[in-house]
């Protein structure tokens, strides 16, 4: 069976950049418009993954005699459902975020309350941080990770 790439945050790239004019308030109605169908279209393509993954377990669920070969489905199924999973975490996100937008609170950094800016949210459409948050988030947690 071919081995698929996984899709993840990072490689949800299907959309045209938006360019704001120069006099164009931030996250005004056709920037909120614009991350609204980047998410939508998000979110579609992670449900159309979940379809296609119920469908293959069912279709591919098979005893096999050889405990080997038996091994190796449940593992790849584990493997599957772990990503679906993560994948489940991210739709409720993305829905989280969409209220964000339909609150007019979409774009702005929850600790500092400065923007995030449009090619930081391009990137990574649920942030709720801005950079510098964020860098100081991920330096504390190495701080007390190790």
């Amino acid at each position: 069976m071919p081995v698929k790439k996984q899709q993840s945050a990072s490689d949800f790239k299907n959309f045209t950049p938006y360019k704001p004019k120069k006099t164009e308030e931030y996250m005004n109605e056709a920037q909120r418009e614009h991350f609204r169908g980047i998410l939508l279209s998000w979110k579609s393509e992670l449900m159309e993954e979940v379809d296609r993954t119920v469908s293959h377990m069912k279709d591919d669920a098979a005893n096999f005699p050889d405990p080997a070969d038996r091994a190796t489905q449940e593992e790849e199924f584990s493997l599957e459902l772990r990503t679906r999973d993560r994948e489940r975490k991210l739709i409720k996100k993305i829905d989280k975020t969409i209220d964000l937008i339909d609150s007019d609170d979409y774009g702005y950094c929850d600790t500092c309350g400065v923007e995030i800016g449009i090619k930081r949210l391009e990137a990574r459409p649920t942030a709720t941080m801005c950079i510098d948050c964020k860098t100081l988030d991920e330096i504390k947690e190495k701080q007390q990770l190790g």
